[in-house]
């Protein structure tokens, strides 16, 4: 008999340069050992670089693609990426209530990608307040400085309903990254990280996917968020080039 995987419902984007939304999701899990269920909540054109147009999918679409999945397949964790409009984004938090109701502790993970690293935007709404009925079934909100600022800040998210909070550091400056976990209105714990040269394409994505893989095998929550950062860590600083511009992570570490 086959070995079965855990799975990750994800809930992204697709971006045809391969480099971030779906395409970072589904191999990041993989390289954790578990499965992508892709769901597309957005068409996209984009380069490695900006963001040219986004075509949200029909609510109904996105909630048919879903439903498919959770009708036969056992869902371990969920990852977000961008919702692409408030619409799809109330769908989502409506699938995940209905996942609870069997499998109330379901690890949710929220990359909350309010807009491309040229400030390009990702969600043909304004992206904070379509996020707004994610926060309350998030378990983990996984946003960049920038991001995290434009929300209100960890203490914020957390009164949102965000259960956990981590920050990253990657749009700082100095020599080190380093990324906060905040639980209970309180730093849980930090890491610091050497700060790369250059700038990637999908690294969000690429975190928020392991830390939800990792989660979906079972992994504690300590263990899961230091396990991903590693994988990132070495994803970007194997990254490679397919064009002037942003990086790509070497996602295809075991």
């Amino acid at each position: 008999m086959a070995q079965q995987r855990p799975t990750v419902l994800v809930f992204a984007g697709a971006d045809p340069s391969g480099g971030a939304g779906i395409a970072a999701d589904i191999v990041a899990i993989a390289a954790q050992g578990a499965h992508a269920l892709p769901v597309i909540t957005a068409l996209t054109v984009q380069d490695n670089d900006r963001v040219f147009a986004v075509e949200p999918v029909a609510p109904a679409l996105l909630r048919r693609q879903a439903q498919a999945l959770i009708d036969k397949i056992a869902i371990d964790a969920v990852k977000i990426g961008i919702p692409g409009s408030a619409a799809n984004a109330a769908v989502i938090a409506q699938l995940i209530a209905q996942l609870r109701l069997a499998h109330p502790s379901l690890p949710v993970v929220l990359d909350p990608v309010l807009a491309s690293g040229h400030g390009d935007v990702l969600s043909r709404d304004d992206a904070v307040l379509a996020l707004a009925p994610l926060l309350p079934v998030t378990t983990v909100i996984v946003p960049n400085g920038p991001e995290a600022l434009a929300l209100g800040g960890a203490e914020n998210l957390l009164a949102q309903g965000c259960q956990h909070v981590l920050v990253t550091g990657g749009h700082g400056d100095g020599d080190e990254v380093i990324n906060r976990w905040f639980a209970d209105d309180a730093v849980r714990h930090e890491w610091r990280w050497p700060r790369l040269p250059g700038e990637f394409h999908g690294s969000g994505c690429t975190l928020a996917s392991a830390i939800a893989a990792r989660l979906a095998l079972g992994q504690a929550l300590p263990a899961a968020l230091d396990g991903a950062q590693a994988y990132c860590h070495a994803a970007l600083a194997g990254a490679y080039a397919i064009a002037p511009g942003q990086l790509m992570p070497q996602r295809f570490i075991e």
